[in-house]
């Protein structure tokens, strides 16, 4: 009696399975892989000159340190906001936000500084 049970939900949950599986793979085609551009070997890749390279990095500098500084003053707002805060009370929105700003900033810094 409870094998015969068994094996009518087995072959029930077996049938659901296949429907459901059968859905999903046709919700979801497998994508064709991308087309990469062909590649034209008679033309020689071209390469910016040395003089416009160094202007790129100094001008990459500047703007990393202007951003360092930017990062120093929320920062030191941050600390001192940190400092007034109760620290046996719930964190402020102003203070999250802040400090959510200068991950950004430190972001944006570091992907800057790899080039």
């Amino acid at each position: 009696m409870f094998g015969s049970r068994r094996r009518a939900l087995f072959a029930i949950f077996t049938a659901l399975g296949a429907v459901f599986l059968g859905r999903a793979s046709a919700q979801n085609p497998v994508p064709s892989p991308p087309r990469l551009p062909r590649e034209d070997k008679t033309s020689e890749p071209s390469e910016p000159p040395a003089g416009a390279t160094k202007s790129i990095l100094e001008q990459n500098q500047k703007e990393i340190k202007k951003e360092i500084e930017k990062l120093y003053d929320l920062a030191t707002q941050l600390k001192e906001e940190i400092e007034k805060t109760d620290s046996s009370a719930v964190l402020s929105v102003s203070l999250v936000k802040k400090a959510e700003e200068v991950e950004k900033l430190a972001r944006q810094i570091k992907e800057r500084a790899k080039g």
